[in-house]
Formats: structure tokens, sequence, C-alpha cells
């Protein structure tokens, strides 16, 4: 795979790995999933994210990254603000407070539909009928899971693949059922659930930024 990065993503990139050097041999595949992220952002497309327990908690983190600023502010499309500034002094606050958005959706929340899936059909397929009903070609999913074995996540993969997603995912050292399933997976260099989760959030908090370095940077100048 070609890795494209911008000049504006690449010091984000490279600050991981002089901050967190047990990284470095993850560095080819932390590029990978970087690449599908931004070709989905390029092309038009949307991120799902799932994980269970600690796992849930990153996905509406990376969610909230990407959703609103992180790092740097982030325009809005010039076409949508001089429509809302139509709106009078409602559209102008519009305009002036809206934030550019890297489309993310986290599959772990929407608690009605969520529990009514999983009393009325089945609890670990969850996550897999909302990959169905949001996922379009092309966009990606996003599986973390720190065995990578966690069976909604892998019927979430196994579904996104079905519709014509991009899987990646985010594990443990372990090889698993996800990194057999993800186009891209990065395997925290441990085995132990909160030290794996410790080396997830810094490699998570990375691509948002670099994510957010590639389409907003230069719209700033």
């Amino acid at each position: 795979m070609t890795i494209e990065m911008n000049d504006a993503a690449r010091p984000h990139f490279d600050l991981l790995f002089e901050r967190y050097p047990a990284l470095i041999p993850q560095r080819g595949n932390i590029a990978a999933l970087y690449s599908h992220l931004a070709n989905t952002y390029r092309n038009g497309g949307k991120l799902l994210v799932c994980g269970n327990g600690g796992s849930c908690a990153d996905a509406e983190h990376i969610v909230g990254e990407l959703m609103k600023c992180f790092l740097i502010r982030r325009k809005i499309p010039q076409k949508v603000s001089d429509a809302l500034l139509a709106y009078g002094e409602d559209g102008a606050a519009l305009a002036s407070h809206l934030e550019g958005a890297l489309p993310a959706i986290s599959l772990c929340g929407h608690s009605a539909l969520s529990t009514a899936f999983l009393n009325d059909t089945e609890p670990t397929m969850t996550f897999a009928q909302q990959v169905l009903g949001y996922g379009r070609p092309g966009d990606v999913l996003l599986a973390i899971s720190t065995s990578g074995n966690s069976k909604n996540c892998v019927y979430a993969a196994e579904t996104a693949r079905a519709v014509g997603m991009k899987v990646i995912a985010m594990t443990g050292a372990k090889t698993s059922a996800l990194s057999a399933l993800a186009d891209a997976v990065f395997l925290a260099p441990e085995t132990e659930t909160f030290k794996i989760q410790e080396y997830h959030l810094p490699v998570y908090h990375a691509l948002c930024a670099m994510l957010e370095a590639e389409f907003f940077a230069y719209s700033q100048l």
C-alpha cells in the first residue's frame, strides 16, 4: 500500500514514536491505519467505531476528536457559511461557532436501538446490525478489542467486509480473529488489557491529529 501523508500530518506521526519508542516496530501498521482513514475521508466516506468496556470509551473518545476541533480551529465550508448567513442573527451565530467535522459514528451508543436488538434478536450482533444500517462501500470500520477476539467486534468486521467497507483494528500483541480480518491492524506491544489500552490512546490521538492536519490545516492559511 502507498502511504500518502501531507507535510501537516507528518509531525504528529513522527512525534508519536519520539514519545513512545516501543511503538516503532508498529510504525508501518499505524501508517496503514492512517492511510485507510485518510482515503475514506478523501472519498467522502465516514468512520464507524466499536469496542467494549474501555474500548467503548475509546470509540466515543475518537468520535469526539473527529467531529469537532481537536488541536486547530476548523473552518466550515464557505458555501455552508454563506448559506447560513441568509438566516440573519441565527445564521451568523451558526457560521461563527460551527466547526469542520470528519464524519464518525460510535456504534456503542444508540441505546434504544441496541437494547431492542439485543433483546429481540442476538446480543452479540448489535454492532453488526448497525454496520449493516450505516455502512456503505468506501466507509471504514475501526474495531477496538484488546483481545482481538470480541465476538461482537468480529461480527461487525465480517459484516463490514460484506458490505464493501474497509476494516481496521486496534488490538493487543497477539494475533487474533480481528487481525486476520482487518485490512490494517495496530498490535499494541502488550498482553494485559490495561497496558494495551494505555498504548491505544496515544495512537488514536496521533491519528486524529494527523487527520485534522490533513484536512484542515491548510484551510487556516
